[in-house]
């Protein structure tokens, strides 16, 4: 049995309370087969002793199958990022968790997601940092109708902006929203590390990165100097923006950065409406479909504007939960236009309720990885 062969069955294991292997997890560091032994080296971060022994003896246990010895080694180091055999180095020591909001598609709303997840995470009483990545197109300042300038300390790190109770960050605030940005890659790689190494974030629980699209600069950048915690991937539900969310989710795959869930926005157009009081009906025809109407002459229904069922569709791929599905909501665009993110209402905000939601099962995950 070849290495490759070993690799495939060790895909079988799945990290003890998750639906998710062992090998897309990262986990497995190599694989060594000498004759009829093998030497299965793991790396595996969680401090649960009994996870680890458990992971061990389904290793043994599997290629005890095919092999007469099988040796289990484990490694303490932190997985290689993809073009780089350097650790990560010790920046950003005070942020416990650094959460990317990702996608390979431009305009599926990753913008919106960040913020008001962030917000969630702020108003459930966290310590949160949100920190804007995209150079070339900066959304923070107008989400957050933030338009001044960071201030810095003496030692010429920049002091991030408050807002909401959360720490922000955005390359807007610096060069001003209406100016159009013109660098090359390294120029950007340089800003990108300068938002990690030269920026007062101080103590933080969480630390939400508002990613641009595509797989470039600033993803390997991220991925090269930094530890994170894991990635939410934001897509929409038709097979156009799936083609390229794919290619966003394998690449944190492909350099051991865990997949914590997939968000679905624009989920369908919510339409709701009222009957007059003069009629009593219990069901109406809305684009071919029959609606239930309440006791009080209310109804609603979700029309699927770009097809149904991709978030589920790449959330199944992955193997990893969908966090949350958001419809089209023009509370929630009025709400950003405005500055003022409708998680910030609360769960009050039937909107800003599903945000909660989704902050709920993302830190679940974050626990589960913890743990």
């Amino acid at each position: 049995m070849k290495k490759d062969q070993v690799i495939e069955k060790l895909k079988s294991i799945n990290y003890p309370g998750f639906s998710r292997d062992i090998v897309s997890f990262g986990m497995v560091k190599d694989a060594e087969v000498v004759d009829d032994r093998v030497v299965v080296t793991l790396n595996i971060s969680s401090q649960n002793q009994e996870k680890k022994e458990e992971v061990i003896s389904n290793v043994k246990k599997v290629l005890a199958q095919s092999f007469s010895t099988v040796e289990v080694a484990l490694s303490n180091d932190t997985p290689p990022s993809q073009n780089s055999s350097k650790t990560p180095e010790p920046i950003l020591e005070g942020v416990k968790n650094i959460i990317a909001i990702a996608s390979g598609k431009g305009g599926v709303g990753k913008s919106t997601v960040a913020v008001n997840l962030a917000c969630a995470l702020a108003k459930k009483g966290m310590k949160v940092g949100l920190l804007d990545l995209d150079i070339y197109g900066p959304s923070l300042p107008i989400v957050l109708n933030l338009h001044e300038q960071p201030q810095m300390t003496e030692d010429k790190k920049l002091i991030p902006l408050e807002k909401f109770g959360m720490k922000v960050m955005s390359f807007g605030f610096i060069s001003g929203n209406d100016t159009p940005v013109i660098w090359r890659g390294p120029l950007v790689s340089r800003m990108t590390e300068q938002f990690f190494r030269d920026v007062e974030w101080g103590e933080l629980d969480i630390m939400i990165l508002d990613l641009p699209p595509g797989t470039g600069d600033i993803q390997l950048t991220l991925t090269q100097k930094l530890k994170i915690t894991g990635a939410v991937i934001v897509t929409t539900p038709q097979d156009m923006a799936l083609a390229d969310v794919r290619k966003g989710a394998d690449m944190f795959r492909k350099v051991n950065t865990p997949v914590l869930g997939v968000v679905e926005n624009m989920s369908g157009l919510m339409i709701s409406g009222s009957i007059p009081e003069t009629k009593s009906v219990s069901k109406i025809n809305l684009n071919g479909k029959e609606i239930d109407v309440d006791s009080s002459g209310k109804f609603s229904m979700i029309l699927d504007l770009f097809k149904k069922g991709g978030g589920q569709k790449e959330s199944d791929r992955l193997n990893v939960p969908l966090l949350g599905k958001i419809p089209i909501l023009e509370d929630i665009m009025l709400s950003s236009d405005r500055g003022n993110p409708i998680a910030i209402e609360g769960e009050k905000s039937s909107a800003g309720k599903l945000y909660f939601e989704i902050a709920e099962r993302l830190l679940k995950q974050i626990n589960d990885l913890d743990n």
